[in-house]
């Protein structure tokens, strides 16, 4: 089966792609699904694939004797497995999976190597997608760190908004607590007090944006910081 042209691909990294870089790695993208918890990336397992989200969402997250918490999230802004790929480390220490279901363009690691070997600005591309993801990163650290529970929950609402189409982030409260590095009571408490502000909508399974200005308000210099270099570094080339 062909693949779909680069015109009506939805994943921005592919669209950014230089027209015979994507020509070059057309014929070794495949469409699969994102099964929800889908693990695509295991820790300290060798890459074979790489995975370019149409939709859906994936977690990076890193374990500890407390549990695992989130440290990344890509969606169809990027690609998950690049790092290991650029650097040539071949592994990481964190596991990536599906935390929202959606579909992705998978390519084998030899044949993305391959074109990026064969083309420079391919290369310089990666690379600076790779210093989003770095600073997506710190961002979350800094974050983690420095703001309120409400602060860090409007931020990561906000990234799932931009990741997804409609408002509804589909996400059981439980999960949401181990993404966020904090206790389910204190996610329970965080979002009763972002609905009781017309923020948002939250069901079983299911938060709905409602005022994305407000939650951004809330997020302050939480949100925005990789989203402004993504927009420099990928879309503004």
């Amino acid at each position: 089966m062909a693949h779909p042209p680069q015109s009506v691909v939805r994943n921005r990294l592919l669209k950014a792609f230089p027209p015979e870089d994507f020509a070059r790695i057309a014929p070794h993208l495949e469409s699969t699904d994102l099964p929800m918890q889908e693990p695509l990336i295991r820790s300290g397992v060798a890459v074979e694939h790489l995975y370019f989200p149409e939709d859906g969402i994936c977690s990076i997250t890193a374990s500890g004797s407390d549990g695992r918490v989130e440290v990344g999230m890509i969606g169809r802004e990027g690609v998950v497995g690049v790092v290991p790929v650029l650097t040539g480390g071949g592994q990481v220490p964190h596991d990536h999976f599906v935390q929202v279901p959606g579909l992705a363009h998978r390519i084998g690691t030899g044949p993305l190597c391959a074109a990026i070997e064969e083309s420079d600005p391919l290369r310089r591309l990666l690379l600076r997608y790779l210093q989003v993801e770095v600073v997506q990163v710190r961002q979350t650290a800094f974050a983690n760190a420095s703001f309120t529970i409400e602060a860090r929950l409007a931020r990561w609402l906000l990234m799932c908004h931009d990741r997804l189409d409609g408002d509804d982030v589909l996400i059981k409260h439980e999960f949401l607590g181990m993404m966020l590095g904090v206790q389910r009571s204190g996610v329970t408490l965080a979002l009763q007090n972002l609905e009781g502000a017309g923020r948002i909508r939250s069901r079983r399974g299911c938060i709905t944006v409602l005022d994305r200005t407000l939650l951004e308000a809330l997020a302050e210099g939480s949100y925005g910081v990789p989203e402004a270099e993504y927009a420099r570094l990928i879309e503004g080339v």
